[in-house]
């Protein structure tokens, strides 16, 4: 039996954000949130942010984007996406937790 497995790849559409929006996320890490934190809120990859902070200090970030500009909707549809993802991994966690107990407790 001869089974060929085709693996999709999606493409991650890249987002343009405004110049403001870097230099607002700069400015909240310089101020002392953490990378990580303010990543997760924003709905951003850390090493994104990390690349906004050091072009900032070499002075050079910009607005420019390759893309199209990101509306509001979109960066909250992004951050929304992120804490739904966060969600289920929880779920899971605990559904396997509580499997575990069961189990156990036999």
């Amino acid at each position: 039996m001869n089974v060929t497995l085709e693996i999709e790849t999606m493409k991650i559409p890249r987002q343009a954000y405004t110049a403001e929006f870097k230099e607002l996320a700069v400015k909240r890490v310089n101020a002392g949130q953490s990378v990580a934190s303010l990543a997760k809120e924003l709905g951003l990859i850390e090493q994104t942010l990390r690349n906004w902070v050091t072009a900032a200090k070499a002075g050079k970030l910009n607005g420019e984007a390759v893309g199209r500009p990101v509306t509001t909707e979109q960066m909250e549809l992004s951050r929304l996406r992120s804490e739904n993802m966060r969600l289920k991994r929880e779920c899971e966690i605990i559904k396997k937790a509580t499997a575990y107990f069961a189990k156990d407790a036999r």
